[in-house]
């Protein structure tokens, strides 16, 4: 069996709800020993749901493979036990409040004098600068706040994205960049100090439409489904009320299109539709033609054509319909209430995987950590040494 990529490396993270424990989840599932410090109440994203085996949906997701040990740090003895960690550690992750890791003593600049290796990565809305500083940054709030859901939703009233969306790219980026410091560090031997904030991670997410936007040149608004850009690429419903989303990407496709699929080969020579930014500009006037045609065909029917002419699409599923998806990978992971069947990881490779680690309880490891990293037992091994 392989050895994991991260073994031997100890994350420490003062963390909860998403974006630092989805960065932390994915270094655990690469190997390395991830110490979760909860308060005593624990994570609040425990307590979200119990859709898990009884257990919250949200924490099995990004906690399994963790240690758990409860922690006051405004108490002397918890706080010097974390410094002891901190001393010991290759990677500290926070997502408090703006500024309360600082206030606590737990500032980047502070541990990394002490600890010059350590690569610290504070989790932020809004960043550490700028007037949004000292804001507290919930997902929904950053998707209102990036415009993200100006352009979501259909025409009436913006909409949430469906999950968590900046809390994701703000985890995978510190993920991210978690490794290319490991990388530096194997160069410089010094550790280095990482930002990243939700709003930061879905504005470049968000850049396609705010050029857009400045540009003039194209309407950015809610479409539901419809790509923005390109024509046709939305949703058509068939004959027996299935929705189906076709995608024309480039101009062999539409001339395919139009003769495989819509059975009427004037069209690709129409000069209203005779590029992509013209079918965009006369989209309603396209779509006049090629929703009756596509409304008299049963769903199978319009699938067989689409799939004979190698034009993309995909069904409209309910989330019931994607958990019998014949493409969804899934792994089990074990807890505290029983196993829980979740989504495989997405990447695939051919080196050997040793398995997934458990989700912990709150606060599981709270007796071995604290005989572990103990400082007056660290200071007498040091003096018998």
């Amino acid at each position: 069996m392989s050895t994991p990529t991260l073994k031997g490396l100890l994350v420490v993270s003062l963390e909860q709800a998403v974006a630092a424990p989805y960065c932390t989840s994915r270094l655990a599932d690469a190997g390395a020993r991830v110490i979760k410090v909860e308060r005593s109440e624990g994570d609040f994203a425990r307590y979200y749901d119990q859709a898990a085996a009884g257990e919250s949906s949200y924490f099995v997701w990004l906690n399994r493979g963790k240690e758990s040990i409860c922690l006051n740090i405004k108490d002397s003895a918890d706080h010097q036990l974390l410094l002891q960690m901190l001393k010991e550690a290759d990677v500290f992750v926070q997502n408090l409040a703006p500024g309360a890791a600082e206030r606590a003593g737990f500032g980047s600049a502070a541990l990394r004098r002490e600890n010059p290796r350590l690569i610290t990565v504070d989790i932020t809305g809004y960043g550490s600068r700028g007037p949004y500083q000292n804001m507290k940054g919930y997902d929904l709030l950053v998707q209102c706040e990036s415009g993200l859901a100006s352009i979501t939703g259909a025409a009436d009233e913006p909409a949430r994205v469906g999950v968590s969306v900046c809390d994701i790219a703000c985890g995978m980026y510190a993920h991210a960049e978690v490794l290319r410091a490991l990388i530096a560090r194997e160069r410089t031997g010094e550790g280095e100090s990482i930002e990243v904030s939700l709003f930061d991670a879905i504005a470049d997410w968000m850049t396609v439409p705010l050029l857009q936007s400045e540009s003039r040149q194209i309407p950015v608004e809610r479409v539901g489904l419809r790509h923005p850009a390109i024509t046709p690429y939305e949703v058509y419903s068939c004959a027996d009320r299935q929705q189906v989303v076709l995608s024309v990407q480039n101009q062999r496709e539409w001339e395919r299109f139009c003769d495989q699929v819509l059975e009427v080969p004037a069209l690709k020579t129409d000069p209203a539709y005779e590029s992509n930014i013209a079918r965009c500009m006369h989209r309603d006037a396209l779509n006049e033609v090629v929703r009756p045609i596509i409304a008299a065909m049963s769903r199978h029917t319009l699938v067989d054509r689409l799939n004979q002419a190698r034009i993309a699409y995909g069904e409209v599923k309910t989330v019931e319909e994607f958990s019998r998806h014949p493409q969804l990978r899934r792994i089990q992971v074990e807890t505290v209430s029983g196993p829980v069947s979740v989504v495989a990881p997405p990447a695939v490779t051919r080196r050997q995987h040793n398995g997934f680690g458990p989700v912990p309880a709150l606060g599981e490891h709270s007796v071995m950590l604290r005989r572990e990293f103990d400082a007056s037992n660290s200071d007498a091994m040091e003096a018998q040494s």
